[in-house]
């Protein structure tokens, strides 16, 4: 695909959850998909017609184990956060229908205990968690989504 064709594609409605734990750090898992070190914090797509909340409890569920009852909502982004996906892997993902994502990020707090987070789903998409310093949250991610990591430290950080 040209630059040009990947410009005029649409972005993925998306939801990312900030998860933190009672110290204040965030949970970021290893990706299974990736040959080299690749953290993220949980997300996904927003079914037809799914309100974003929803979809980041679900995703959330669906990625960690961890279940609505497990969590306090405690912010959401203001608006949405896109971010861009290299061109050379666009035509690779999503079938080639999407020049990345843009996402609605959630701020939870995790009251429950890390023997409850389990990734081993269903359909596991980590191979490890742990709990990071926010403070080093931006340096472990995959540089096509750093900027929108550091986005969204800012956007929750009088909740950090």
């Amino acid at each position: 695909m040209t630059p040009e064709q990947i410009a005029a594609l649409p972005y993925r409605p998306n939801v990312g959850v900030m998860m933190i734990n009672a110290a204040g750090a965030v949970w970021v898992g290893q990706r299974m998909d990736r040959h080299k070190e690749a953290w993220q914090m949980p997300q996904g797509g927003i079914d037809k017609g799914e309100d974003a909340r929803l979809a980041a409890l679900r995703e959330l569920e669906e990625e960690t184990g961890v279940t609505p009852d497990l969590v306090e909502v405690i912010a959401e982004s203001d608006g949405w956060l896109p971010y861009d996906l290299p061109h050379d892997v666009v035509p690779h993902f999503w079938g080639g229908k999407y020049r990345g994502q843009e996402q609605k990020w959630f701020l939870l707090r995790f009251l429950g205990r890390d023997d409850q987070i389990n990734i081993a789903t269903d359909s596991p998409e980590f191979s490890a968690w742990c709990w990071q310093p926010v403070e080093q949250l931006v340096d472990k991610v995959v540089p096509f989504k750093k900027e929108v990591y550091a986005r969204v430290v800012e956007e929750f950080k009088a909740h950090l």
